[in-house]
């Protein structure tokens, strides 16, 4: 499902214009963009959680030419599915 088809999904379920699924949908992103970049957690019960943490500078090998390079420290975003969505994934 890309954004197009998920906005589609929003604004018949919710009875919306699709306008208005857009800007709920584009809100609901940016705010969770804005909570993970200040490394607070965004949990949504029965769906999951995102968080960020950071990951150290590391030492790694260029895969075509074998030499080692300095692979930088940066912040990455995790997401653990909650018991619920595990649940109905995995039972339809």
């Amino acid at each position: 499902m890309n954004k197009k088809q998920l906005v589609d999904y929003i604004a018949e379920t919710a009875s919306l214009e699709k306008k208005q699924a857009v800007a709920a949908l584009d809100a609901t992103l940016q705010g969770i963009t804005n909570a993970l970049a200040q490394k607070d957690k965004v949990t949504l019960i029965g769906f999951g959680t995102f968080s960020s943490s950071d990951r150290k500078e590391r030492t790694g090998k260029n895969p075509q030419t074998g030499e080692a390079m300095t692979i930088p420290a940066k912040t990455v975003v995790k997401f653990k599915a909650g018991k619920a969505l595990g649940d109905e994934v995995n039972n339809g």
